[in-house]
């Protein structure tokens, strides 16, 4: 089973733009449907965004559907999550994670997660 690692993370002023990146070590990504989600400080833990195994197909959560975008690179065997214009409320440690069959946004479904990388917004 894959070890996920984020990659990405920072401080960065709102307005601005972070792209994370996920791999594996000791693993493959290409054959798992693959997800982000964020926690931050004393809040549940919510969804961000989810491809699909051939990556034809994603879904975003509606708090960042007009501002990130998900994709992989199979050649890169990498998942990555665009963030463009972040807000404050986009300050959280943000995970990746992994299941074998179709993505969803339930983070219960998911076999595998990474360590996380750290997401501040502020000026």
């Amino acid at each position: 089973q894959a070890q996920l690692v984020e990659s990405g993370g920072g401080q960065v002023q709102p307005g601005g733009s972070l792209r994370l990146t996920c791999t594996a070590s000791g693993g493959s990504l290409n054959y798992y449907a693959m997800a982000w989600f964020r926690q931050a400080p004393e809040k549940e833990r919510e969804f961000v965004a989810a491809i699909g195994i051939n990556g034809r197909s994603s879904y975003i959560g509606e708090p960042v559907r007009d501002r990130f975008t998900i994709s992989r690179d199979k050649t890169k065997d990498a998942v990555y999550l665009q963030m463009n214009l972040l807000k404050p409320e986009d300050t959280a440690m943000y995970y990746c994670a992994g299941r074998e069959t179709y993505y969803s946004p339930n983070a219960d479904l998911y076999n595998f997660w990474g360590q996380g990388t750290q997401v501040t917004v502020s000026s």
